[in-house]
């Protein structure tokens, strides 16, 4: 089955959800209007689903492969990267200073998403590079961004970030890689990173490592970590890649999923280079803030991993549907006469219903929270610019957490649409699956994110961004009440999804209350119930999304101007309000019983039988 860009559904959410409009409006985005806007998603829909997504499944068949020091990536994406890169899609986003193109986040967010839904293990080596270019937008100097930016946004180069060793995962205070100044002004790094995505590969000319390390007599922890630019090549004085820099991969990982996609070990110091031991290196900005300016870069690959969740899920969706539309299987409940397709069937009707209530919601969550980074970067008020920015700092882990969390089960429920031919590699669901389960897990896990979650976006400022966000939400559900009041035909529905909005709304309120009170007290309490209050957030602003869909499409009714689309949204906003809202409550009541838990759990792992 071939995957089509869900443009329809984009274009609803940039226009009803995510404020469009105010997006074109801004002073960095003068003179761009809507014609724009649509012809980059339809010329972007052409190029992932001609280009990019034929190789998805050969990615997974396929995969990528060490030899000799060096890894070969699937038959077709270097081709493919060319073309990519050509097509000027890396530079879509950032500035054109360096050469970019300047558009909405709120645009590439939507093609990201498109780009991760035809091919993700692709889709990853864009992703990342998009990071570097950001990190050393904001903390390189001057000349570091006229060397690495322009080739960046070209394609011709490519970016990795270098976090993760043998014995410093989710702990970086534990990195030990070194970093020996030289005479001239750079470094020599010696050390050992793992998990390093696309940090060796044939699709492009150079490739940027942003590595973290620590200079001689650095602090102890994660303040004596330091940010450097180790590029594969070093470069002349023509921009052009040099000699061979003493950095190499020593193995790619085997993993459950994206096999596309190569994941390296790379050695940092082995003497094999064209310059001698030690890999030459520069440094990002100031000493001792390397992980300042790699959150940087961190924070836009956490956005990014959410929107990876959403096209994946887009993709499984569209699998199972086909499949479901094609598979005659049995009498549905109320038939009278033979076998039908399974998508007669309510159970499986239910299971479609809660794979697109889930991307929808996702969906329109990040790309709202989309807009709000382009209003933070570029509103001309500077109180509504910092509001923006708060907003878009606390949905970052919601989306990252939720979306991905979503995916695998999304994922999950394509492969039971299918059945036992679900479970069959040569069916293809079952890739989906594997390939989701990575999100929840890199760019910082589930838990990290909630911790942030809890910790810096709710305890530190008493709740204030969530609770603004929550009185949003109550309007919404006034004007869900406004209309449950007329004589309409939609007016029941209406109603029911008001009441389901507004109890989860509660639960949500019961739970942020709950962590601001005992945060200080009972720190643990708090933490044993993060993930859950992150899933709670999660479920409740992706149904506040499918709340507002609700009402753009109710107006649309009313006006005459509803289509099937508006008709079938309408009822997954249905959907999810009845079956995914009331989620809400049992987390809250989970979070709700963190002291108790927290208390019982704490006393298990000190008996002998807990070890």
């Amino acid at each position: 089955m071939t995957y089509q860009v869900p443009v329809e559904e984009i274009r609803f959410v940039f226009k009803q959800l995510a404020d469009l409009h105010g997006v074109l409006g801004l002073p960095a985005h003068d003179g761009l209007d809507e014609a724009t806007v649509e012809a980059v998603l339809q010329e972007n829909a052409r190029f992932v689903e001609s280009v990019v997504a034929p190789l998805n499944h050969l990615g997974d068949t396929q995969p990528a492969y060490w030899e000799n020091g060096e890894v070969r990536t699937p038959p077709g994406f270097d081709e493919a990267f060319r073309l990519f890169g050509q097509g000027g899609w890396q530079g879509l986003q950032h500035d054109p200073q360096w050469g970019g193109q300047g558009l909405p986040r709120l645009l590439s967010a939507a093609a990201s998403e498109n780009l991760h839904a035809a091919n993700m293990a692709f889709g990853l080596c864009p992703m990342l590079t998009d990071g570097v270019i950001e990190a050393l937008s904001l903390a390189g100097s001057a000349e570091q961004c006229e060397i690495y930016i322009p080739p960046l946004l070209e394609g011709r180069w490519t970016g990795t970030m270098n976090l993760t060793e043998p014995q410093a995962g989710s702990d970086l205070s534990l990195v030990t890689t070194r970093a020996v100044p030289q005479n001239e002004g750079s470094y020599r790094l010696y050390g050992q990173k793992i998990f390093i995505t696309y940090g060796e590969h044939n699709l492009s000319e150079n490739i940027v490592h942003l590595v973290l390390a620590r200079l001689p007599g650095a602090p102890q922890g994660v303040k004596g970590i330091s940010l450097f630019i180790v590029p594969k090549f070093l470069v002349t004085a023509t921009g052009a890649p040099g000699k061979r820099n003493d950095v190499w991969c020593a193995s790619v990982e085997h993993k459950l999923g994206i096999h596309g996609s190569p994941t390296a070990v790379l050695l940092f110091g082995s003497g094999k280079g064209e310059v001698g031991e030690g890999a030459i290196g520069y440094l990002v900005g100031e000493e001792n803030r390397g992980l300042e300016y790699m959150f940087i870069m961190m924070n836009a690959a956490r956005f990014g991993v959410g929107v990876q969740g959403v096209g994946l899920s887009e993709r499984a969706l569209q699998f199972a549907s086909s499949y479901a539309r094609e598979r005659v299987q049995s009498q549905p409940p109320g038939r009278t006469s033979g076998p039908a397709t399974i998508d007669q069937h309510p159970d499986v009707q239910r299971m479609l219903l809660t794979m697109r209530a889930l991307t929808e919601g996702a969906r329109a969550t990040a790309l709202y929270g989309a807009a709000l980074a382009d209003k933070a970067h570029h509103h001309p008020d500077d109180a509504e610019k910092l509001r923006c920015k708060a907003l878009y700092e606390f949905l970052v882990p919601v989306i990252k957490g939720f979306s991905t969390e979503m995916a695998v089960e999304v994922t999950s429920l394509g492969v039971q649409v299918f059945g036992g031919m679900g479970y069959i590699e040569e069916t293809g669901a079952a890739q989906f699956y594997r390939d989701a389960r990575i999100l929840p897990i890199y760019e910082g896990t589930t838990a990290i994110q909630a911790n942030d979650f809890v910790g810096r976006k709710i305890v530190r400022n008493d709740g204030q961004v969530a609770l603004s966000l929550v009185k949003a939400m109550r309007e919404t559900v006034v004007q869900l009440r406004s209309r449950a009041d007329t004589t309409s035909h939609d007016a029941d529905v209406a109603l029911c999804i008001s009441e389901r909005l507004e109890t989860a709304i509660a639960a949500y309120e019961q739970a942020l209350d709950y962590v601001l009170k005992q945060a200080a007290r009972d720190p643990r309490a708090v933490f044993m119930g993060s993930v859950p209050l992150l899933m709670l957030a999660g479920v409740v602003h992706a149904g506040w999304q499918m709340g507002r869909s609700a009402l753009a499409c109710m107006l649309a009714a009313q006006d005459g101007r509803a289509t099937d689309f508006e008709r079938r949204k309408l009822t997954t906003a249905l959907f999810y309000a009845t079956n995914l809202l009331p989620r809400a409550r049992a987390y809250a009541d989970a979070i709700t019983a963190g002291h108790l838990t927290a208390e019982y759990a704490a006393a298990v792992w000190r008996s002998p039988s807990g070890k």
